[in-house]
């Protein structure tokens, strides 16, 4: 196996530019597929965190009607549920390898409790594991999604709420056309770094074989035993994934940021 770049190898790697070009297709789908999950997975718990929920709260009252400051009853009092099921999912998540986590929804879920229908779109996207994929960096994107969420709605003055309830606006009203808009403008840099994140981390996908770039590579290193030279491919392909995105996400976050100058 050579170890050293050679020009000529790259010649000796073009007749596998189709894996390439079916690499990037798959990343580039399973990054905003990701995106899709993760978005929605984590406007739930954020919500979630924010609920005030206390389902055990008459516990916090003695007999007396005085409200109980120690002890047992007082925190069973103060314990939210909803909270509790979104920072233990957020902690795990986050702690935990997203190798591990594709893994076990692969293997342990998709592979041991519930039957894939084995079939490809595209002509080369194979479902029963481009899915499991999917799942897996959307159940991981939405917990670091749901803190910058969490974060960026709790930025928003809380007197805005107060007076969208002063015109009769819903709660969900209030979330839709007052909160959410601002908030997201506040943490789109956070959210297109964590897309930019999703499309590298995505490599991570080839160990269940997903056909992405990094499955590329090790097709092309199996039929040719070169190694540097695809791997410099694909380094050049995230490159020019990641870099436009990030530009063009700053683009529009100058754009948005224009009404906010005086």
């Amino acid at each position: 196996m050579d170890s050293f770049i050679k020009a000529d190898n790259f010649s000796k790697i073009a007749p596998y530019a189709t894996l390439f070009w079916h690499g990037l297709v798959v990343t580039v789908l399973l990054s905003f597929c990701t995106v899709a999950i993760g978005f929605v997975l984590a406007l739930i718990l954020s919500n979630f965190r924010m609920s005030k929920v206390y389902p055990f709260a008459f516990l916090g009252i003695d007999k007396d009607g005085h409200k109980r400051e120690k002890g047992f009853l007082a925190a069973l009092s103060r314990f939210n549920p909803l909270d509790f099921i979104a920072t233990a999912y957020v902690e795990i998540l986050r702690s935990t390898p997203v190798i591990v986590q594709v893994a076990i929804v692969y293997y342990g879920v998709f592979g041991a409790l519930v039957e894939l229908p084995q079939f490809t779109f595209f002509g080369f996207i194979k479902f029963n594991r481009f899915l499991p994929g999917v799942i897996a960096l959307g159940m991981n994107s939405g917990a670091y999604l749901c803190e910058i969420i969490r974060s960026g709605i709790q930025s928003i003055d809380i007197g805005q709420t107060e007076a969208a309830r002063s015109l009769g606006m819903s709660s969900v009203q209030n979330m839709r056309y007052i909160v959410l808009p601002q908030a997201i403008k506040n943490i789109l840099p956070a959210i297109a770094n964590e897309f930019v994140v999703i499309i590298k981390e995505s490599a991570i996908t080839y160990t269940i074989g997903v056909q992405d770039i990094m499955s590329a590579v090790n097709s092309v290193r199996g039929a040719t035993f070169i190694i540097i030279e695809p791997l410099l491919v694909a380094t050049a392909i995230y490159f020019c994934l990641c870099f436009p995105t990030s530009k063009l996400i700053a683009h529009f976050e100058r754009r948005m940021s224009r009404g906010d100058k005086r």
